[in-house]
């Protein structure tokens, strides 16, 4: 299985919290879209044994592309890749692009799964964010495209600095009203070189507070959980058979081809980065040329990789795996360094996997970084 990740990096307006690879000008998309589907085609050698299984537009705002555009990048894969029977194609959309008459041309397109960005349905949220819509705009699209989707994901964020943990949970139970399959929750991370971080440096915002962050992680867990959600990875739960194949694939280190500029690529032992540049990337890909940076892997980095990516999931870390792929030195080591976790109950093995503990969950990335070799 492999799957083809399309980076649309055009936004309304830049989210305050934001660091991902975008422009508020729509000037050169035209030619950015034709550059998209040029390297797509450059790169079809990449793949050339491979099926597509999964294809993904992400952001940026991909909601921003016609649906003619995104129809044209589409078969642009198909024309140069061997794509499965059913593969899962998922668009990013923000609720002021979902309009009844959009929603409904989206789904009559080979489009079947909406991630959509709500972050929140409260209006002081969505300011001190700097979204492009309001909540009723998201409750709106919601009615709607639940009549035409089944496959629909929605974004929440918590740890928002002035929003109590029963306005969390309210927000969830927004969220669950819609009969929504799968929730993907983040907390509130202050980048450097936001509008998030210098408001914070300034005064004028407080700091994010980690406390009550951790506090509402666990509140989402256990109202999902109640709810019939499987907490299949840190920051995703979904109901059975609607768990994103797309991130999935990512975190069981499958191979993916980044598609436009700041896009990254992975096929199991080198990882890619397209530059992180609109002009520089269309001109580029104008000359026939890929703009992009590769870093081969040390069978340390592959290890250090499939640790981190493992703990965050319900299917953890494989010693068998670990034996197999790196050697026994690696499975040695691992088993050594994980047994001041297991002592503090933060991790546990079973069937010869090693995993979480509902209390080392939130902590996985850090306990992870713990665990990696250094040579």
């Amino acid at each position: 299985m492999s799957g083809i990740y399309i980076h649309i990096p055009f936004c309304k307006q830049a989210c305050h919290y934001c660091d991902f690879h975008f422009s508020t000008s729509l000037n050169k998309k035209d030619e950015l879209i034709s550059a998209l589907a040029k390297e797509i085609e450059l790169r079809k050698p990449e793949f050339k044994n491979q099926t597509v299984e999964t294809i993904y537009f992400g952001g940026g705002t991909p909601s921003l592309l016609s649906n003619a555009e995104l129809q044209f990048l589409i078969d642009s894969i198909y024309s140069n890749y061997n794509v499965s029977q059913n593969p899962e194609i998922t668009l990013e959309a923000n609720p002021d692009d979902l309009s009844k008459d959009r929603i409904i041309d989206l789904s009559k397109s080979p489009i079947n799964r909406l991630s959509i960005g709500v972050q929140s349905f409260f209006e002081a949220d969505l300011k001190l964010m700097n979204r492009a819509h309001n909540a009723k705009e998201a409750k709106l699209c919601l009615s709607e495209a639940t009549k035409y989707f089944d496959n629909i994901s929605v974004d929440l964020i918590y740890g928002v600095q002035g929003a109590s943990n029963e306005q969390w949970l309210k927000n969830i139970e927004i969220a669950l009203s819609f009969k929504i399959p799968h929730i993907s929750s983040y907390a509130l991370t202050v980048e450097p070189k936001t509008a998030l971080a210098s408001f914070i440096k300034k005064g004028i915002i407080e700091d994010v507070n980690d406390e009550q962050a951790h506090e509402q992680f666990h509140i989402l867990k256990e109202k999902l959980e109640v709810s019939g959600f499987i907490h299949y990875e840190l920051s995703n739960f979904g109901k059975e058979g609607y768990f994103s194949r797309n991130n999935s694939a990512y975190w069981q280190g499958k191979s993916y081809l980044g598609i436009g500029p700041s896009a990254h690529s992975f096929n199991g032992k080198q990882r890619g980065w397209n530059v992180r540049n609109n002009s520089k990337y269309i001109k580029a890909i104008q000359k026939n040329e890929l703009p992009i940076e590769m870093e081969t892997l040390t069978i340390t980095d592959q290890y250090n990789e499939y640790v981190m990516t493992g703990l965050r999931t319900i299917w953890g870390v494989s010693f068998d795996k670990v034996k197999k792929d790196f050697g026994q030195s690696y499975k040695d080591y691992l088993l050594k360094e994980s047994e001041i976790f297991i002592n503090q109950h933060l991790l546990y093995i079973e069937e010869g996997h090693l995993l979480t503990t509902k209390k080392g969950q939130f902590l996985s990335d850090g306990i992870a970084s713990e665990l990696f070799k250094l040579n």
